[in-house]
């Protein structure tokens, strides 16, 4: 038998839900194993690259600022046409391909001499990322049946707060042993050993289900290879638009993403002034983030699903109450409860993640998951890049606790208004569905 009808046959069984574990099977576990790999390295490479600009080369702050605006400018602009792309092309090859010119980028930036050179590569190295998740993503709900769709979002969860956790200080260690160059180095590695295993699938024949095809101003995802892909790119805005569910949980999302980016990267700002002598105390904090959000995934992956309005509000709930609390911290407070509210902070974080990505995966068919995930990406980035700014400015004027406080405060009423709106936020009418009517060529449209 041939790899291709092979692979369409494997296919149809995943997408029919014939399996009986997420574990069996076998496409899902190639991409899994590959994020793995790609989420690890990106991390790992975060903090040499950091360091080599700012020890190595002692750059400008400006500069080092710059370093997360050039990694956040493609997904502005590029976000939501990466998503058009990924429902129109085949999906595992546009996952090899970023792979394969992310390993060039990460080698290039290797032999990078200056901040000039490498701001433009780290910015087209992010460029990759911003059109393999869709792709990612569009790819996951093909291949996982809609009963592991909430499994498959807890372990990707996993993974990438492990990477967060683990990334950085395996690569303090190496930093420490050898060079900021050879974790960068390690990167390359882990991305290419990514599109390698990713090799296999490169002829999954991509198929579309009628029961789950939707349709829009009476006209059928079927026939949308043939149209252009700024009509495609159109039809994904008015997907989202309209859709309740999917239009509340993005804005739901950038308006918490909003509050909690304003201090993202102000907390060493914070322990400076409450904890002057205590350097480490950021690590700590981290760290502690990084272990609440691994285990409140471990218990959600023994779950079958969750309520939206829990997930989403309950996960800013948390965040808004750990932040907070770390603004009321003084100079006396024992460090111990930066550690406390730290594991809030990621309790709350890996709550609403694992909640989001199921929430999109679940209320999308197939043929927009790519479109639905680039856009959310587009204007979360439009986020990182404006929040941070705004996040510095307040700081400036009120103080680093009280910022915090405020913040926390927000975030908290955020994440209450989430639960206590969830009917009315996602519980609106969604597109209308085609199902088949039992004649070849012909559908018929109901109502959910």
């Amino acid at each position: 038998m041939n790899t291709v009808s092979n692979e369409s046959t494997l296919y149809s069984n995943s997408s029919n839900g014939s399996s009986k574990s997420l574990w069996t099977n076998n496409r899902f576990m190639r991409m899994f194993i590959a994020y793995a790999l790609a989420t690890f390295g990106d991390w790992f490479d975060a903090l040499a690259i950091q360091v080599m600009v700012a020890y190595r080369w002692g750059a400008d702050p400006l500069i080092i600022a710059l370093i997360p605006v050039c990694m956040a400018v493609p997904g502005i602009v590029l976000g939501s046409v990466a998503g058009a792309l990924a429902d129109r092309l085949h999906k595992v090859k546009i996952m090899m391909i970023c792979d394969v010119v992310t390993v060039l980028l990460t080698i290039a930036v290797l032999f990078a001499p200056s901040a000039a050179w490498l701001l433009p590569l780290l910015a087209l190295r992010a460029m990759m990322g911003v059109f393999h998740v869709p792709a990612q993503q569009a790819l996951t709900r093909q291949v996982v049946p809609e009963e592991h769709l909430f499994q498959a979002s807890s372990l990707n969860g996993f993974v990438s707060q492990c990477s967060k956790v683990a990334g950085p200080l395996l690569g303090a260690v190496t930093l420490a042993v050898f060079s900021p160059q050879v974790c960068i180095l390690i990167n390359a590695c882990t991305r290419l050993l990514s599109g390698a295993v990713l090799w296999p699938l490169r002829r999954l024949t991509e198929k579309k289900e009628p029961s789950e095809s939707f349709t829009l101003e009476g006209s059928p995802l079927g026939a949308e290879s043939k149209e252009p892909l700024f009509t495609q790119w159109q039809k994904g805005w008015r997907f989202i638009l309209s859709s309740r569910t999917l239009l509340s949980t993005i804005l739901f999302g950038c308006v918490g993403l909003m509050a909690i980016l304003m201090i993202d990267y102000q907390f060493t700002t914070l322990f400076r002034e409450i904890k002057p002598g205590n350097e480490a105390l950021i690590g700590w904090m981290g760290s502690s983030a990084g272990a609440g959000a691994v285990v409140i995934i471990l218990l959600l992956n023994r779950l079958p699903r969750i309520g939206y309005g829990w997930g989403l509000g309950g996960g800013y709930l948390l965040i808004g109450v750990g932040i907070a609390a770390l603004g009321w911290i003084g100079p006396q407070t024992s460090e111990i409860w930066v550690i406390i509210w730290g594991l809030c902070i990621g309790l709350g974080n890996g709550l609403f993640m694992v909640t989001l990505n199921y929430l999109l995966q679940k209320e999308t068919p197939p043929a927009y998951v790519g479109r639905v995930f680039g856009i959310q990406n587009s204007l979360s980035s439009v986020v990182l890049v404006v929040a941070p700014l705004a996040g510095g400015a307040l700081i400036r004027a009120t103080g680093a606790s009280l910022t915090f406080q405020y913040i926390g405060m927000a975030t908290l009423t955020i994440g209450l208004a989430g639960i206590i709106l969830q009917r009315i936020l996602w519980e609106g009418k969604q597109p209308r569905r085609l199902e088949p009517t039992g004649e070849l060529g012909q559908e018929s449209v109901r109502q959910p």
